[in-house]
């Protein structure tokens, strides 16, 4: 991380019908986040099950800066904190849930969301096994992938990652 770049901090509003919002959740090959599907073992990070075709990993890490470019702010880092990230997963299983592919808007994936919870210590709610150091308030869902092909992408590797789709109406 370039420590001279800013971070913002990004806030989303409670009204379901904000500016922006959380359009979907898509399968990537790199997930900005830098971490992949749930890990087998120490040296890969990528986990699914070949039976039930079920993904699961981090759909959003608390207080992780992430690189982004635009015109506006050129180089920077956003982060989401805790309350931002529980705030969204509330919005986006206020909807029907849907998944993308590769954050193309018009390519919806056919996909069920099996789990989604946002890790509390308080409550007693922890990261998933393999996660242990995710920061609290962390975003964890698991989905079926209904679809042949899509399966077969994640076999191969073309897809390792969850990556949360904020757009503006």
């Amino acid at each position: 991380m370039d420590k001279n770049l800013p971070i913002y901090k990004l806030v989303v509003s409670a009204d379901m019908n904000s500016y922006l919002e959380v359009e979907a959740v898509a399968l990537v090959k790199n997930p900005a986040i830098k971490k992949n599907f749930m890990a087998f073992n120490d040296t890969v990070r990528l986990t699914f099950n070949e039976e039930r075709r079920i993904i699961s990993g981090p759909a959003m890490l608390a207080d992780l800066p992430i690189f982004r470019r635009n015109e506006k702010f050129g180089d920077h880092y956003v982060v989401f904190d805790k309350e931002q990230i529980s705030l969204i997963a509330t919005k986006y299983l206020k909807k029907p849930e849907s998944f993308k592919l590769f954050h193309n808007s018009e390519n919806t994936i056919p996909a069920s969301l099996l789990n989604s919870f946002v890790t509390d210590e308080q409550m007693g709610i922890a990261p998933m096994k393999g996660y242990e150091d995710a920061k609290d308030g962390s975003w964890f869902i698991s989905a079926k992938i209904e679809d042949d092909s899509t399966w077969n992408m994640v076999k191969e590797g073309q897809i390792q990652g969850l990556s949360v789709i904020v757009t503006g109406k």
